[in-house]
């Protein structure tokens, strides 16, 4: 038995019951959180969270682990620098090691605009009180010895923007402590459960139609991934949302310590170790919109030689496995939470290159809002409604790699 493995969890599984007060569509992160906090913060534990897999199966299981706030506009900033405060003090909350590690962001910029972008970002940042500093080559060199300043002799290195607080943390270990904390406190969760419709009365959401019967319920709320534009249609409600692949690998270990996240902001690839020594890889989304989960040759060819020309002794190391998630991305970059339009039905999604970082918030906004009925000040700005109000919240920088 080694550290790796988790030993302590305790999940108690359900039948379904004919109806809750909250059915949540997605076992994963979001999910998982949403329930968590209506049953911690407001007392709502007659839940259900429906997985059509298993807990974790679907985008949360197949991301990157970075944890960061250095976004491009305030609303974003204030909203993933609460997420990090919670991250912070997430396993002291469940008891349960989520194996989270302060470990510091460097974003790279080969160019002048870049690093007038990256300035700009440090000044924003700072001034929501989210420390990221500009760096220049001799600083970066401190930070991670294992750079190429001359990127191969292609792409020099003239800078970069130094996000101090961002992190990572085990992807499954998220989701176990979320599920098991809402489980102690008597969430249902139900695992191979596929919503195949909704329940109307009127224009009112009223329940789920699931593989295993009809489910009643006061309040639905989707937080699903890849399949949202689905769910939402059984609503009636059309979503400004694409769905696009994104790929990611691991190598075998790498011995000589690699200690920041490393990611460019103008080759759009990243990179980070994992707990045991692994080089995790992986760059922006697919363009092509797609449904699959197919891992390709050429991303492997595209990305491999990009992270080569930063960090040559990746051109060592031997490709473990690769994967491919689905990436719901809004037509202004940003997440879309809240209220539909239509009564009882309430949704989490536009996540882009995963929401990861945002787990915590989202799942504490949203059992707030559903809880309330009200829609808390710090995801008011990310509603639906804005698309029709022309309130974009355009943020590329939501998407990961930008």
């Amino acid at each position: 038995m080694n550290e790796f493995v988790e030993t302590l969890l305790s999940l108690t599984w359900h039948e379904p019951r004919s109806s809750y007060d909250v059915v949540i569509i997605g076992g994963g992160g979001h999910g998982l959180a949403t329930a968590y906090y209506l049953a911690t913060r407001h007392g709502i534990t007659n839940v259900a969270v429906v997985e059509a897999d298993y807990i974790g199966s679907g985008n949360s299981g197949r991301n990157t682990t970075i944890i960061r706030s250095n976004y491009g506009i305030p609303e974003s900033i204030r909203f993933y620098r609460h997420s990090q405060v919670l991250y912070d003090r997430l396993e002291d909350e469940t008891g349960c090691w989520i194996m989270h590690a302060t470990k510091g962001l460097i974003w790279l910029a080969h160019t002048e605009s870049a690093m007038r972008a990256e300035r700009a970002r440090c000044q924003l940042n700072n001034a929501m009180g989210v420390e990221t500093v500009l760096v220049d080559p001799v600083e970066i060199k401190r930070l991670c010895p294992q750079i190429d300043l001359s990127g191969g002799g292609r792409y020099p290195v003239l800078g970069a923007s130094y996000h101090v607080p961002a992190s990572t943390a085990r992807h499954d270990r998220v989701v176990w402590a979320y599920a098991q904390g809402a489980m102690e406190r008597g969430v249902h969760v139900l695992q191979q459960t596929t919503v195949t419709g909704l329940l109307r009365d009127g224009d009112r959401v009223v329940g789920v139609r699931t593989n295993r019967g009809d489910i009643a319920a006061g309040t639905v709320m989707s937080a699903v991934g890849g399949d949202v534009t689905t769910i939402a249609s059984y609503a009636g409600v059309r979503l400004p949302v694409r769905t696009h692949p994104l790929q990611a690998f691991v190598t075998n270990g790498y011995s000589q310590g690699f200690g920041p996240i490393v990611s460019d902001t103008e080759l759009l690839c990243y990179i980070s170790q994992t707990a045991r020594g692994q080089m995790l890889i992986g760059h922006e989304y697919d363009r092509e919109q797609s449904y699959s989960r197919q891992s390709s040759f050429q991303f492997l060819q595209a990305n491999a030689v990009k992270m080569s020309y930063l960090l040559p002794f990746v051109r060592n190391l031997r490709i473990l496995r690769q994967w491919t998630g689905r990436c719901d991305v809004s037509a202004d970059f940003s997440p879309i939470m809240g209220f539909t339009g239509v009564d009882g039905f309430v949704i989490t999604t536009g996540w882009g290159t995963w929401g990861f970082k945002a787990i915590p918030a989202g799942g504490e906004q949203m059992a707030e809002l559903i809880a309330t009925g009200r829609t808390p000040e710090m995801i008011a700005p990310f509603a639906l409604d804005r698309f029709a109000a022309d309130h974009s919240m355009a943020d590329q920088g939501s998407t990961g790699t930008r």
